[in-house]
């Protein structure tokens, strides 16, 4: 056998021990996300999906779990998300509630957009689907606020595609453990879907996100007691500068300033708009920009536009469907 044949041999046993060692982790320590159960078994109870390996969670808890973990902490999104699941069990519920009801529940979650955004996906659904979440990546990405990734992630999650999401957590870990060396996103997405396992693609997908948010971290990884520490790439290799998460392209970028910000601003609007519609001086006043009128009327603007506020004749706002 050459030497590169050997070499190829030698890797794929590294990267078979690796999936192996992070699978039979997940299975006992993955975390309990509320949206990853799977559907009722028969016996009129949910489970915990790591008690059924290999089982897929409902499609439209999926959906709704990916738009609100989209820029909001999972611990954040495990405590909403019960609730939230409740009041729209199924797209046909939110298709048929007003967006101002969506807007509501969707308080303390941020980016309010999603929530419009969100009951505009339920529409589509329930007008073009039958009701129900669609399968084919095309279809997914032509709903609204559903890009490559969040496609990606319904498809592998909820039926059980040989798909791999790649999100911040996951490329982490396709750079260190398996590549050791930066990755392009490109080279990351490439990475990954060569890796999935054909019985247990959602299971694998939910453990690298697992790995990378609890030892495969951004700043300080937790490598001595990783998992999958004996088969890492870049612990084999000495952990050699520059970190190979660092040096790839797939991160997420520095965070702006959030008092005082625009979006800052908008949340204060959306909030109050929430309780009660306001008039226009109760706009400024709401955003604490009395003496920024150029900068109010951008801010309204963009909420117009967004689905999130409707503007009377006289400049007050309202939540859609909602008068004064």
């Amino acid at each position: 056998m050459s030497d590169e044949h050997t070499d190829r041999a030698h890797e794929d046993t590294r990267l078979g021990r690796l999936q192996r060692a992070l699978l039979a982790w997940y299975d006992l320590q993955g975390r309990d996300l509320p949206w990853r159960e799977p559907p009722e078994d028969g016996s009129g109870q949910t489970a915990d999906a790591r008690s059924r390996p290999g089982a897929r969670c409902r499609p439209w808890a999926v959906l709704v779990s990916e738009l609100m973990l989209q820029q909001t902490q999972a611990a954040r999104v495990a405590a909403r998300f019960p609730e939230f699941l409740g009041r729209f069990p199924d797209p046909a519920t939110m298709a048929a509630a007003p967006v101002s009801a969506v807007i509501d529940a969707w308080q303390g979650l941020g980016y309010n957009r999603r929530a419009v955004n969100l009951h505009r996906a339920a529409q589509e659904m329930v007008w073009r689907h039958g009701g129900h979440l669609p399968r084919e990546l095309d279809e997914l990405e032509a709903l609204p606020g559903v890009g490559p990734y969040t496609a990606r992630a319904v498809a592998a999650f909820a039926y059980g595609q040989l798909r791999a999401p790649v999100d911040t957590n996951v490329a982490r870990v396709m750079a260190r453990a398996v590549a050791g060396a930066g990755l392009g996103r490109a080279e990351a997405q490439r990475v990954a879907d060569g890796l999935v396992p054909v019985d247990r693609p959602a299971d694998w997908s939910h453990a690298l996100m697992d790995l990378g948010a609890r030892y495969c971290t951004a700043r300080r990884p937790v490598c001595g007691s990783c998992p999958v520490a004996t088969q890492c790439a870049w612990r084999a290799a000495g952990w050699p500068d520059p970190d190979p998460a660092r040096a790839s392209s797939v991160r997420a970028g520095p965070q702006d300033a959030f008092a005082g910000s625009d979006r800052y601003c908008r949340g204060r609007i959306v909030d109050a708009l929430r309780r009660a519609p306001l008039d226009a001086s109760e706009v400024a006043a709401t955003a604490g920009l009395e003496d920024a009128p150029e900068r109010l009327e951008r801010i309204v603007v963009g909420l117009v536009r967004d689905g999130l506020a409707v503007r009377d004749e006289h400049g007050g706002l309202c939540l859609p469907g909602r008068g004064g």
